[in-house]
């Protein structure tokens, strides 16, 4: 194959992983989006001679800057640095673990069986991505069935990196058939033989996930929760509006549902712009306003987002995040922050702790703290936001629901989502602000990830979007209300607030821990035997 093919070849790839991508794209399209990669990488195998052992890096980042392009490309709406980071930054780290891959099955005996090293150099690689500074796993593969959820009710068991070991194993499986059937040098016997296998990989989950799906029965008490969408511009009105307009708005327009069995209302994220001080939160115009409000509604516990900060003691040593005032010489931090509001408790408090690289985040911040004001004038932010040590779950008034508030970007993470569960959480609650990325498949994606939280812990989900989607979501990750894009709304629905464990609550992504494991592992035997057959190589003295 001629350069032009093979470019032709790493494009395709590209397509058909985004043509598979949620919310319009099909997801069968994820069990071949691999194949005419590793019809490249077979075919630089084969002819290693003819290319430099950088040129499979080279083929497969244009596959996957393709990929990431057509489904992340809606990041330009909120900031045209980090789109560009996004897309770079993220295609080469996946372009990096294909040529390891690459690197590795050279190195093995059986180089046909060493093929299945993608599976386990791609999960770890998806496992690592979710706890660093440059964190995205917005596209790991199993997050791709989001509009399929009937498909994937294993995932109570394994999580969506389950999900990614189905895509990259049917991906090998029908690579090898194909190459059977062009090849014409195997038998009938053996071709149907890959057909049949690849058929029950593909199919048998697919059973599996339909009977978990229609035997599964909600459990847990019942409990009403009102969601509301005030539809704030956070371009052009969040940051300006008078806060007793604000809190009118978010709470009138769910007022009228407020019934004597109403116990939750949602609101969303960064709600309040108060700038709301710690040591003096109780006494804000905001929280005043919104226990005067729940003087009406005392059986009410309100969970809305909020812009808050906290001022250093003197002496006390300042955090990586600590900012220091301009005119005087102390610190303080700032949070993306929800509140837990109810007539008799004081203000629950929990901050953002998965935060966006760039507009939340400095990654990296010690190395580059010098760059911090290059950074905010490309669209990120002067330092970073402060986190909570610990996944916080507030409890009702009534003490028989403990509900967290996971906001925004915190949803697309599996494990982390799990925590609450395992600190006691027994529904979900999501808050967002997802106006930044306006019309586009950016929103919906995210909207899409929740469901599959839902499957993977067995809750349900009130999900409060301003300017999103806001919906409930039950135990099987099927989607019960929805309200529609940048319309002001409010909606009512009852809840079963579970107390079981699924498995993967249990025990998180074990499928990456194991992974990491064996990819490490084998990454080092794998140099030792590149290291050995090249000392061979050398002519003797």
């Amino acid at each position: 194959m001629k350069a032009i093919h093979l470019y032709a070849l790493s494009i395709l790839s590209g397509l058909i992983l985004s043509l598979g991508w949620p919310m319009y794209g099909f997801p069968w399209l994820l069990f071949f989006g691999f194949v005419p990669l590793l019809f490249i990488e077979d075919h630089i195998q084969q002819n290693f001679h003819n290319f430099h052992k950088y040129s499979i890096l080279k083929y497969s980042y244009v596959a996957f800057i393709v990929w990431n392009t057509l489904t992340t490309w809606w990041i330009w709406n909120s900031t045209i640095f980090g789109a560009i980071m996004a897309v770079l930054l993220n295609s080469l780290f996946m372009a990096v673990v294909f040529w390891l891959f690459h690197l590795s099955k050279k190195s093995f005996y059986s180089r046909s069986n060493a093929i299945y090293l993608l599976i386990i150099f791609w999960i770890a690689f998806e496992y690592l991505h979710l706890d660093w500074d440059l964190s995205w796993p917005w596209l790991n593969l199993g997050n791709g069935f989001a509009n399929y959820t009937k498909w994937v009710q294993w995932y109570e068991f394994t999580g969506t990196l389950g999900g990614t070991f189905w895509i990259l194993l049917l991906n090998i499986l029908f690579f090898k058939l194909i190459k059977k059937i062009l090849g014409k040098t195997e038998g009938s016997v053996s071709i149907l033989s890959n057909s049949i296998t690849a058929l029950l990989v593909l199919t048998i989950p697919m059973i599996f996930s339909i009977i978990l799906f229609s035997n599964y029965e909600e459990s847990g008490e019942s409990v009403e929760v009102i969601i509301s969408q005030p539809n704030i511009d956070p371009y052009t009105e969040q940051y300006n509006t008078p806060v007793k307009e604000v809190i009118d708005k978010t709470l009138g327009i769910a007022e009228p549902l407020i019934t004597e069995k109403t116990r939750f209302l949602v609101c969303p994220e960064s709600a309040l712009q108060e700038s709301i001080w710690h040591h003096v939160a109780e006494e804000s115009r905001s929280v005043v306003l919104i226990r005067r409000f729940l003087e009406k509604y005392p059986q009410v516990n309100i969970v809305i987002g909020a812009s808050t900060f906290r001022l250093f003691e003197e002496n006390e040593p300042p955090t990586r995040t600590a900012r220091q005032f301009a005119d005087v010489e102390k610190y303080y931090d700032a949070y993306n922050t929800a509140l837990f509001i109810n007539d008799s408790a004081p203000v629950g408090l929990y901050h953002k702790s998965k935060l966006v690289p760039g507009p939340e985040k400095m990654p990296f911040q010690r190395l580059l703290k010098p760059l911090q004001h290059l950074a905010f004038d490309l669209g990120g932010t002067v330092g970073s936001l402060g986190t909570s040590a610990e996944r916080t779950v507030f409890s009702s008034k009534c003490g028989h629901y403990h509900v967290p508030a996971i906001i925004c970007y915190e949803s697309v993470y599996g494990n982390f989502t799990a925590e609450f569960v395992r600190n006691g959480a027994n529904i979900l609650f999501i808050i967002t602000n997802d106006g930044w990325w306006d019309n586009t498949p950016g929103h919906q994606q995210h909207f899409l990830f929740a469901p599959l939280r839902a499957i993977e812990t067995r809750r349900s989900i009130a999900r409060s979007a301003n300017t999103g989607i806001s919906a409930f979501i039950n135990q099987r990750g099927d989607i019960l209300q929805t309200t529609e894009y940048w319309v002001p709304d409010a909606i009512k629905t009852t809840l079963q607030a579970n107390t079981k464990f699924t498995f993967y609550v249990k025990h998180g992504d074990y499928i990456g821990r194991i992974c990491t494991f064996l990819g490490i592992f084998l990454l080092l035997i794998a140099l030792t035997a590149s290291v050995i057959n090249r000392d061979k190589l050398k002519p003797a003295k």
